[in-house]
């Protein structure tokens, strides 16, 4: 049996483990929390080399990627050198593929209509891949690129204004602690008493992107809406439901009752081509996705269960 362990910065409380078989290789899959702790997370890894087949990184990125541009962001580079014998990728080989994936299943195979809604994709410097498919399905965008990681109620509405706001701010951005770029930690696992720029949630009819952006600022009520979303827990799809929420596509699998992110994954498939990253060639992913039926998870959130858009 393989062993695949994400090390995330995020909140222990999220932890799990599940088995899985996959294109018939077993797999023992550990998410693993450090609470925010990068010293931590390091050490894990350092534990863990060379005794694992793959390590995923969670709770932060190794690029933030804005069109044909990638931008490094400094404060996971200890996380990803403490690695030395065991390859760990951070999801981002595979994050625009399920993401279009996704959009596209929405539209074909739930029949969901597209054009004309608007989406709120809440920071699309980590969900570029998305919100490119929406505006692309007709969507009108709003990114919350701004609201999110600089607290300034400026939204995006275009992919141009984002790639122009991105290569000024991205240089600055990429240099600040993860602590305040990302909820980790316990920040995870606590919404905002009074979030603001709910208005962006209420007006739109999809809301997308990493479910840590979405919770923390989530409001109680968001009815009939779509989330398109990566990592969940049952906690989570169940406080979803309680907001009234219709639909709930994450563009990974579920295990075992969660969907790990998107760095999990990777991870399996790395190991399952018995190659680093940097051997991966262009369409080696999107073959192994087509050979185990890949499809993004789908939870309709109401009794009421699928009906005409």
């Amino acid at each position: 049996m393989k062993r695949i362990v994400s090390v995330s910065l995020g909140s222990s409380r999220r932890d799990h483990t599940a088995e899985a078989e996959i294109l018939g290789e077993r797999f023992l899959i550990e998410r693993r929390g450090t609470d925010g702790d990068l010293r931590k997370a390091v050490q894990m890894v350092r534990e863990l080399d060379g005794k694992v087949a793959a390590f995923g990184m969670g709770g932060t990125d190794v690029y933030l990627v804005v069109g044909e541009r990638r931008f490094r962001l400094r404060a996971s580079r200890p996380l990803l050198e403490a690695a030395r014998v065991t390859p760990m990728v951070d999801g981002s080989g595979l994050k625009n593929t399920v993401q279009r994936l996704t959009v596209e299943y929405l539209q074909a195979e739930l029949r969901y209509p597209l054009a004309g809604k608007t989406a709120f994709v809440v920071c699309a410097v980590d969900a570029y891949g998305l919100a490119e498919s929406l505006d692309r399905a007709g969507c009108r965008l709003i990114m919350g690129d701004a609201l999110y990681t600089l607290g300034i109620n400026i939204p995006i509405r275009t992919l141009t204004g984002l790639r122009r706001a991105a290569a000024v701010l991205a240089p600055i951005i990429t240099q600040l602690p993860m602590s305040m770029l990302y909820p980790t930690g316990e920040k995870q696992t606590a919404r905002e008493p009074r979030p603001p720029f709910t208005r962006y949630y209420e007006e739109a009819d999809i809301i997308g992107g990493d479910w840590h952006y979405i919770y923390r600022r989530l409001p109680y009520s968001l009815p009939d809406k779509v989330i398109i979303t990566n990592t969940v827990t049952a906690k989570d799809v169940e406080e979803l439901r309680q907001t009234g929420a219709r639909l709930l596509l994450t563009t990974t699998p579920e295990f075992q009752g969660r969907s790990f992110g998107t760095n999990v994954l990777e991870a399996i498939f790395i190991t399952l081509l018995g190659k680093r990253p940097e051997e991966v060639r262009p369409g080696e992913y999107e073959r192994l996705m087509a050979d185990m039926g890949y499809r993004p998870r789908v939870v309709w959130l109401q009794q009421s269960g699928p009906t005409s858009p």
